[in-house]
C-alpha cells in the first residue's frame, strides 16, 4: 500500500499510541531531514553557477562563435535539468519518505506531487538523469570533429564509454518502468481477485 498526499488520515481519535520500539523506527525517517536541507543548499550552489554561466555568456555574447555560445547554452540547460532533479529528491523525497507537505489546493503544488510515491519518484528520477546525460552527450558531440587532435578535450575511447553509459542509463528506465508496470498489473490483479 502506497501512502499518497491523497490518503486520508484517520481522525486523531482513532490513531493508537505507538510502542516504543516502533516508534523509534518510525521515527527515524526524520534522520533524511538534514540530508533534504543538504540537498537545499546544494541547490542554491546551482543557482550561484548559473548566474555565474550566464553572466559569461552575456559578458562573452559579441566574442563568442555560434558554437561556443551553443555550448554555453547547454551548460545553462545542464544546470537547470540538475536543478529539476534536485526539486524531484527533495520535494517527492521529503514526501514520500519523511512527512506530507500538505500542498493539497495550494496554487504552486506541482502537478506530479498529487500523485507521488517511491515508484513513480523512481521512474521521474531515471528520466532525469537520462535527460542530463544527453545533454552532456551533446556537448561531448559538439566537439566529435576535434576527436585525436591535440587540442580535443575528449577521446575517442572517453566519448564511446560516455555513448555507452548512456545506452545503459536508458536500458535501465526502461527496465524501472516495465518492473513497475508488472507490480501494478499484478496488485491490480490481485484488487479484482479480492472484489470476486
Amino acid at each position: 500500500m502506497s501512502f499518497t498526499p491523497e490518503t486520508p488520515l484517520p481522525p486523531p481519535t482513532q490513531r493508537k499510541a505507538l510502542r516504543p520500539i516502533p516508534l523509534l523506527i518510525f521515527s527515524s525517517r526524520w534522520l533524511q531531514l538534514p540530508l533534504y536541507i543538504g540537498l537545499i543548499v546544494a541547490q542554491g550552489v546551482y543557482v550561484v553557477l548559473f548566474l555565474k554561466e550566464l553572466w559569461h555568456l552575456f559578458a562573452h555574447a559579441f566574442d563568442f562563435s555560434e558554437q561556443q555560445i551553443m555550448l554555453a547554452v547547454l551548460g545553462l540547460i545542464d544546470v537547470v535539468m540538475i536543478s529539476n532533479l534536485l526539486v524531484m529528491v527533495i520535494v517527492g523525497g521529503y514526501e514520500t519518505f519523511v512527512s506530507r507537505l500538505n500542498l493539497e489546493g495550494h496554487p504552486d503544488q506541482p502537478e506530479w506531487l498529487s500523485h507521488v510515491n517511491a515508484s513513480v519518484l523512481k521512474i521521474k528520477l531515471a528520466m532525469a538523469i537520462i535527460g542530463i546525460s544527453s545533454i552532456h552527450l551533446l556537448r561531448v558531440f559538439i566537439y566529435a570533429g576535434q576527436l585525436g587532435t591535440e587540442t580535443s578535450r575528449y577521446t575517442v575511447e572517453g566519448v564511446k564509454w560516455q555513448a555507452i553509459i548512456h545506452v545503459i542509463f536508458i536500458l535501465s528506465a526502461i527496465g524501472i518502468a516495465y518492473v513497475e508496470k508488472i507490480s501494478q498489473d499484478s496488485y491490480a490483479a490481485a484488487g479484482r481477485k479480492a472484489h470476486h
